[in-house]
């Protein structure tokens, strides 16, 4: 792990060229690091912005820029930690330069996630709000940010508080029954034990509730479009992309790999996979593609089912529709500005479908709705607390798998001790969720997916 007692410094602000571009430094040492290449002729005021140039070293005079330089003194800052970010102009030459000054003032270079470990070292967040800053800055989606903030707000960190408080006053009075054993005394009856936790039981399963929409919304699907040469697939790609990012011709099998883009479709980030054309074929490039649209099949977790209602349903139509029965997908009956010749209520017990005309619609949006109900499978994002990092999830499950434990123990009137060792279990998980209990090396691997600068 990384020293605190450090004072550090990177760029805050995203690689690449800007307006302005943000030095942070932090730690016992910022201030004077910082002052070291500042010229303002006077310390820095706190939480005061101030006009000044920045030089190149302590001990030189020509300015590389005007900047604007704030002091955040601790522990009213991001890190917790004294704290000063100059903002120059967004060049990389210059922040680089500026960061090599600081450095040189007695500053090192930040490790990725630092800054916010630091912040929840110093008490300034508790780990699952820490982890939901990386997912804000990481969100592609407005719904992948609001769920992020949430939890940045801390209604998941309320949720399990609230629960682990309840625990510790049911553990404190289980274990004040087993100090005074002689005297008679017990400070919860084993009836009311049992309440108590089958109650936290299903506390924690309402957590649990939404962590399908929340997975899904955090991390996005992959949702493989599949078809004949010719139905439509690639149009169908470039729609929902809206950007013609696959090559439409009348020619069959224009597209011989697979094309891979990320879009947000009503709100979820998904992974679209246009495909070749799946037909019997003796030229093995195009072999080739129609194998790796199956390889494709087997690891999406949706499918789109292209199909041309112009065209009678042929073999290899119904070889599809056989071969695709068991995934979730939505067939896409395409084509509809021509004469039908099947309608799609031939497809009977095939799943949702939608009736549509690529060639006249610029954004289908029946293909996007149909797509959203289906990978949602019923359960819409709530405005509860959610929980949609897998690390969570496992810890909130181990918790309620305790508490199940505790409350039949209870039931079968065991022993205060078997049921205080199954609330502690409960507890060391929910803490392990705010990290209050977290291994080093768990928080190493948390924040190291963080960017230089966070």
């Amino acid at each position: 792990m990384y020293s605190p007692d450090d004072t550090i410094v990177a760029v805050a602000t995203p690689p690449g060229r800007g307006g302005i571009g943000v030095v942070r430094v932090s730690g016992p040492a910022a201030a004077a690091a910082a002052g070291a290449i500042l010229r303002a002729g006077h310390d820095l005021q706190p939480r005061r912005a101030t006009l000044t140039s920045v030089v190149g070293a302590p001990d030189l005079e020509r300015a590389l820029d005007q900047v604007v330089a704030t002091y955040f003194p601790a522990p009213a800052s991001y890190t917790g930690e004294d704290v000063v970010e100059i903002s120059g102009h967004g060049s990389p030459v210059l922040l680089r330069q500026i960061v090599e000054a600081v450095v040189r003032a007695g500053a090192r270079l930040a490790e990725p996630g630092e800054f916010t470990l630091r912040a929840f070292l110093n008490g300034r967040m508790d780990l699952v709000q820490a982890e939901a800053v990386a997912d804000l800055i990481e969100a592609v989606t407005p719904l992948q940010a609001r769920v992020a903030f949430d939890q940045l707000e801390g209604t998941v960190t309320a949720a399990i508080g609230a629960i682990d408080a309840a625990l510790f006053d049911l553990s404190a009075r289980l274990e004040a029954s087993i100090d005074f054993p002689e005297e008679g005394y017990h400070f919860a009856e084993p009836a009311a034990v049992a309440a108590e936790t089958r109650s936290l039981q299903q506390r924690a399963q309402a957590l649990l509730a939404g962590a399908r929409a929340g997975r899904l919304v955090r991390e996005g699907r992959q949702v493989v479009i599949l078809g004949k040469p010719n139905v439509g697939k690639s149009t169908l790609f470039n729609r929902l992309l809206g950007a013609p990012r696959a090559i439409v011709t009348d020619v069959p099998g224009t597209t011989r790999d697979l094309l891979t883009e990320t879009a947000e479709v009503e709100g979820l980030p998904l992974t679209l996979v246009d495909t070749a054309g799946i037909r019997r074929t003796a030229d093995a490039v195009e072999s080739e593609g129609v194998a790796r649209a199956r390889g494709a099949l087997q690891v999406a977790a949706a499918v789109l089912l292209v199909l041309d209602r112009s065209r009678p349903l042929d073999d290899e139509d119904l070889a599809l529709l056989h071969e695709t029965a068991a995934a979730d997908r939505v067939i896409v009956v395409n084509k509809a500005d021509r004469p039908p010749v099947w309608d799609a209520a031939d497809l009977q017990d095939a799943g949702p479908r939608v009736t549509v005309s690529l060639r006249d619609e610029a954004d289908p949006a029946g293909v996007r709705r149909a797509l959203a109900e289906l990978l949602w499978a019923g359960e819409p994002l709530r405005d509860t607390p959610t929980l949609s990092n897998l690390r969570h999830i496992v810890l909130v499950e181990r918790a309620a798998a305790a508490l199940a434990r505790a409350a039949d123990a209870a039931d079968a009137a065991a022993p205060e001790e078997l049921l205080l060792a199954d609330l502690q279990d409960a507890r060391a998980a929910l803490e392990e969720v705010t990290g209050k209990r977290t291994a080093d090396d768990v928080l190493q691997r948390i924040f190291t997916r963080f960017c230089i600068g966070k």
